[in-house]
């Protein structure tokens, strides 16, 4: 059986570039510009803060950098909703971001809860 690498600094990094694609693919207009400026700071900051979890220098600060991730995956959920309402021709395109989004914050909130229990 073969055994796939799980490595989420990468799936939140190309997960941030799918964000990124989504936003530059939007039209140009006064809804789409304040929904594309909240997606792409929230859908890369999920990265971002994997990242400086992943190099924190204690147990509290890798628990608080894992919890902003998960609000972000969340926080980034909302605004792919928001964006399908407003553009409803790019709800399949949506639809595969979200339950990405969807699987971050699980991921995150699994990994904030066992630091809870140790």
């Amino acid at each position: 059986m073969d055994t796939v690498e799980f490595n989420l600094e990468e799936r939140t990094a190309i997960f941030g570039e799918r964000i990124i694609e989504l936003a530059q693919s939007l039209p140009d207009n006064s809804v789409n510009d304040v929904l594309i400026r909240q997606i792409v700071r929230s859908g890369t900051s999920v990265g971002a803060n994997y990242m400086e979890a992943d190099s924190a220098g204690s147990k509290k600060d890798f628990k608080y950098k894992i919890d902003l991730c998960r609000k972000e995956a969340k926080e980034t959920k909302h605004w792919l909703r928001m964006i399908a309402k407003a553009n409803p021709n790019e709800k399949e395109t949506i639809r595969p971001l979200w339950q990405e989004a969807h699987e971050l914050t699980l991921i995150f909130s699994s990994i904030a809860m066992s630091c809870r229990k140790k």
